[in-house]
């Protein structure tokens, strides 16, 4: 049975929403610059003469470009390359788990909220609210230290700072769409509560989930970034954008190239996702014709 929405406009909206989107320029910039990154990340380590655990004592603090390392090598003669595009693979895993997991939590919570409306939305968006009051940082920071820092655990315990935005704003559209007409036909024709939030409902709020989500990476990655940096995430040997960070800090007059490479790294991948997060809202954005 296909969904009570109107359908026949789905693709005239979906090919203005890319129009759209294709004539962002910052979008697009965005996308080459994250597509770049992650073919770099997954592809990089097969084109490189060493691996991210190879040692060599003699190639301490290398500069970039000499003896084969694009980067440079670090205090242990590891090649800086190798370790910045295995360290991509981890940050990207972990960014992409979290909008997975962010955004199933924030939708259902949004959903059944917006939905059910009265005491029950009282109760979770009170729930939201007290997660939200806590700071993100220092809320990963104390579950972080009470658990065996891993990138599962933490993609798991950044998730769970990270769908209190996302239920807010499904909850948002899907009080929006309720009343629409069809909305009322399918209670009419005797669907379920459940095949109304999950069939009608939750399609036609899709653009700002999609929007959210992308957005949810690049928190994730830098949030990701910043807890290693300090040393309660990706623990060494085991190489992550922010224990390479870490390890740079006593280096930064005698090798600064071990920090300014992957700070640059980061930087290029949490702007590629905002910036396409931004296009991705103006194609979504139906007033947008009108400008």
């Amino acid at each position: 049975m296909t969904t009570l929405a109107t359908n026949t406009k789905q693709p005239f909206i979906k090919s203005r929403a890319l129009r759209r989107f294709l004539s962002h320029r910052l979008a697009l910039i965005g996308l080459v610059m994250v597509l770049s990154l992650t073919a770099a990340c997954f592809i990089g380590p097969y084109l490189l003469p060493y691996d991210e655990l190879h040692i060599d004592l003699l190639a301490r603090f290398a500069p970039p470009g000499t003896g084969g390392h694009i980067f440079g090598t670090d205090p242990l003669g590891r090649d800086i390359a190798a370790r910045l595009f295995h360290a991509g693979q981890i940050s990207m895993a972990v960014g992409f788990a979290v909008m997975v997991i962010a955004t199933c939590i924030g939708s259902v919570v949004g959903v059944v909220s917006g939905y059910y409306g009265g005491k029950v939305s009282a109760v979770l968006m009170r729930i939201v609210d007290a997660f939200l009051s806590f700071p993100s940082v220092f809320l990963l920071l104390a579950l972080a230290a009470f658990i065996q820092p891993g990138p599962v655990m933490i993609a798991l315990i950044i998730s769970a700072t990270s769908w209190m935005e996302v239920a807010r704003i499904v909850e948002a559209e899907v009080k929006s769409l309720r009343n629409q007409d069809f909305v009322q036909a399918a209670h009419m024709l005797g669907m379920s509560n459940r095949w109304i939030m999950f069939r009608e409902l939750l399609p036609n709020a899709i653009g700002p989930i999609i929007v959210a989500a992308t957005l949810t990476v690049a928190r994730a990655i830098l949030l990701e970034a910043y807890i290693s940096f300090l040393g309660y995430g990706i623990q060494p040997p085991l190489p992550s954008w922010g224990n390479m960070l870490n390890g740079a800090q006593q280096y930064l007059a005698s090798a600064p190239w071990l920090a300014i490479v992957p700070g640059v790294t980061i930087t290029i991948a949490v702007a590629g996702f905002n910036f396409i997060g931004d296009g991705l809202r103006d194609a979504f954005d139906s007033r947008s014709d009108h400008q």
